[in-house]
């Protein structure tokens, strides 16, 4: 099944700006049948959650909506969904509630390849317990995790590995279940960030052997809050601290003050979005692995006509971005030019490919780069032929132009 790019793209309202994004890793543009959905249930009827008056069933339905919504995305169960106001607040407010149960001598293991939203409230939360943190290293040579002491670093010790499912720097997709594999043969939680993953297939609960998933419905054309998913059965054994007269019942136990129901029936559209590109009989969940399919092939072309471009441009750039294994993401480095002048340069060509280090402080490290010192091309859906052109011109002008 071909992927029609050009009516994809005529539901984005935003993309008739002219800008060429390719900011997808930040967070993508939104079609108009989400802000439609986000302002049809803002605007009512609507009240709290209840089944007397229409308003309440509203919010229900808002609230179920997404719980279903999201675990068909990613392979789980409705009752097992929380709401967050992002995926790092919910990473923060489950490393709380797990490290309760840790103490001296146990072990947690982070990874270099991963967004710091996925390492920092690891360790802030092991230095309050007094636990051991340990390192899956990252291989600068082929982007990938080295895992060649994986068992040493998994251990009897390790209560919790959090890994990420593909890498926002450098679209690098680890082999998630086999180290979750190592994990569960020790009795260890596997906590996946899937932000950057979500944004470019249907993830896998059960196959990656993730216990507890988050995700950023912002990076797949939703709104912007976060969303875990884990086993109904294992979120009954986690006691987070929360108001006394609030729910204790699962999943609601997790999710703090009111939801905003406008912003999960925003969610919901946005996954109806993605389930829509591969129109196929079936349940949505078999929808949604067919569409990133089909998105996966267009995304991958377009990352071939950059890779090629790019090589065309000489050794005056690094592309960082060569696992075997990885998203339409490329990060760059250049030799004798600054990124931060090229993204601007850019800019003023209404293409936005942004600069830093994105929040993969570790990554950053394992590849011995500067702060800020790179280029981040993030491909998603909507982007085009026309549009790779225009950035492959763009960089080509911009290194052949006198530096400021």
């Amino acid at each position: 099944m071909s992927f029609d790019v050009a009516a994809f793209r005529a539901g984005f309202p935003s993309l008739a700006s002219g800008i060429a994004h390719f900011d997808g890793p930040g967070g993508t543009q939104t079609p108009q049948v989400v802000g439609d959905a986000i302002a049809r249930t803002l605007t009512g009827p609507l009240s709290q959650r209840g089944s007397a008056l229409v308003s309440q069933r509203n919010a229900e339905d808002a609230v179920a909506g997404f719980r279903s919504a999201m675990a068909d995305l990613v392979g789980g169960k409705p009752g097992g969904v929380v709401h967050g106001r992002s995926a790092t607040a919910l990473t923060y407010d489950f490393s709380r509630t797990l490290a309760k149960e840790w103490s001296a001598g146990d072990e947690v293991v982070v990874s270099e390849l991963d967004h710091d939203a996925n390492v920092r409230p690891w360790i802030q939360a092991a230095q309050r317990a007094g636990v051991t943190v340990r390192l899956l290293r990252l291989d600068p040579a082929s982007a990938e995790l080295d895992l060649s002491d994986l068992d040493e670093v998994v251990n009897e010790r390790t209560r919790l590995v959090a890994l990420t499912a593909a890498s926002n720097l450098l679209g690098t997709r680890p082999p998630v279940a086999t180290v979750a594999r190592r994990a569960h043969e020790v009795g260890a939680l596997v906590f996946v960030d899937a932000v950057h993953h979500a944004a470019h297939g249907a993830p896998d609960l059960v196959a990656m052997g993730a216990d507890l998933l988050v995700c950023s419905p912002y990076k797949f054309f939703g709104p912007h809050c976060g969303a875990l998913v884990a086993d109904p059965g294992l979120l009954e054994t986690l006691r987070p601290d929360k108001l006394v007269p609030s729910s204790d019942a699962v999943p609601e136990r997790f999710e703090l003050g009111t939801l905003p129901y406008e912003v999960l029936a925003g969610v919901t559209a946005a996954v109806d979005v993605i389930a829509s590109l591969a129109p196929a009989p079936g349940s949505r969940r078999d929808r949604l692995v067919a569409a990133a399919a089909v998105v996966a092939e267009h995304e991958h072309r377009l990352r071939r006509r950059v890779e090629d471009g790019l090589a065309a441009l000489g050794d005056r750039l690094t592309v960082h971005s060569r696992a075997a294994e990885r998203t339409s993401t490329l990060f760059l480095t250049l030799r004798d030019r600054s990124p931060v002048d090229a993204s601007a340069f850019l800019a003023a060509r209404d293409v936005l490919v942004p600069a830093g280090t994105f929040y993969a402080h570790e990554t950053f490290r394992a590849l011995g780069l500067p702060v800020d010192s790179g280029l981040r091309i993030g491909l998603a859906a909507y982007n085009d032929d026309a549009e790779v052109d225009r950035l492959l011109e763009g960089l080509a002008d911009f290194l052949a132009a006198p530096a400021a």
